[in-house]
């Protein structure tokens, strides 16, 4: 999957304990807009002591849709990173969409 300035790339991985997600420019190879459960703001905020859940999954797909069209970006390529459409990408993929992210 390629991003482009005017279709970035929204990029997920998942490890164990955090989720990252990132809008990604791949011709000009900049990050566009990111978010993680990592970010001090957003794990305060979220308060979890296991491995992320689906409600925290749809929190970040809520932030990093905020975030995307604060910069006037609307539309974005998803890129699940060879991860099933399920759970917690799936969560993500959602939460942005509801907040009005096209992809």
């Amino acid at each position: 999957v390629e991003g482009t300035p005017e279709r970035p790339r929204l990029s997920i991985f998942r490890s164990n304990k955090h989720l990252f997600v990132q809008v990604i420019d791949d011709t000009k190879m900049h990050t566009l807009a990111s978010a993680s459960t990592m970010q001090k703001a957003i794990a305060e905020e979220l308060n979890y002591t296991a491995s992320p859940t689906i409600e925290v999954a749809k929190r970040m797909g809520e932030i990093i849709a905020k975030s995307c069209l604060e910069k006037g970006i609307t539309k974005v390529a998803f890129d699940r990173g060879g991860y099933p459409y399920h759970g917690r990408i799936k969560a993500i993929a959602d939460a942005a969409r509801e907040q009005g992210l096209d992809f």
